[in-house]
């Protein structure tokens, strides 16, 4: 979403997912963002990664990388609904909705609601509020990702690469292209208010297994993003009441704790 996954893709979005080396995320982080290098991922409590404390999934570095998807062609209405889906994004310049995500651990046999907001702006801003089960702030600004937890009063921040970003997140920033880095399908879905678009990665991947893209075929907006882990644990992200271009300003993506957080600082040099 943090960033591992989330993300964004949304994302995932996001975000997510987003970033320490074999730190898995937990229910509680974006989906959307998921990153091209490990060594990018989200903060965990001691290295440069945002990450949920309460993460109880096996570190996803663990498990064995999902096999590249073969080249074929793609379906000439797939192609086009991503093509307007990357175009929707590349016009937008901040949109904001809800969110609804339930991460399905396979090993635990499990799942983990959470729900809130989440604000994105270019260039390479956004911002996850989390208000269920626990408030909770995931940002991702100024090559930096933050992660904010209130009720344990800390605060982590971490260098964060944008260029290192998977195009799963980077398109929603109007940036990367999807049919570079995957096989795209579409998919039957009798529940899906949209197209499913499935995802498979051109090349070796041990982040991720595959990403799932819900899109509004009116629209061509994002309806719902699943990221599938190398174990098979699901992260589903909902957008709801999606708005674009409403005016966000960059102060949005600052994070000011009280004056008793407990910070660590990944991006200073350690004395």
């Amino acid at each position: 979403m943090i960033f591992d996954h989330a993300a964004l893709v949304a994302l995932a979005v996001a975000v997510a997912q987003a970033a320490a080396p074999a730190a898995k995320p937990d229910a509680g982080t974006p989906a959307a963002a998921v990153q091209k290098a490990p060594a990018s991922k989200t903060p965990a409590a001691k290295a440069p990664a945002a990450k949920a404390p309460e993460a109880e999934a096996p570190a996803a570095s663990a498990a064995p990388a999902a096999a590249p998807a073969a080249a074929k062609k793609t379906d000439p209405a797939v192609t086009a609904l991503v093509d307007r889906m990357q175009a929707f994004y590349e016009k937008t310049q901040d949109f904001r909705a809800g969110f609804h995500q339930e991460y399905t651990y396979k090993t635990f046999k499990r799942k983990q609601v959470s729900s809130g907001t989440v604000t994105f702006m270019k260039p390479g801003r956004m911002r996850w509020e989390y208000t269920s089960p626990a408030p909770k702030t995931f940002v991702l600004a100024n090559e930096k990702a933050y992660a904010y937890d209130p009720a344990a009063q800390s605060l982590t921040v971490a260098k964060l690469d944008t260029n290192q970003l998977s195009a799963s997140v980077t398109f929603l920033f109007g940036k990367g292209k999807l049919a570079d880095e995957f096989a795209i399908s579409r998919a039957d879905c009798s529940t899906c208010k949209g197209t499913l678009l499935v995802l498979d990665p051109l090349k070796a991947e041990t982040r991720f297994r595959q990403v799932r893209l819900e899109v509004d075929p009116t629209s061509a907006q994002v309806l719902k993003s699943t990221v599938v882990d190398p174990d098979g644990s699901e992260n589903v992200i909902s957008f709801l009441d999606l708005k674009t271009n409403v005016g966000v300003k960059p102060e949005f993506f600052a994070i000011n704790p009280p004056a008793d957080t407990h910070i660590e600082d990944f991006t200073k040099a350690k004395k």
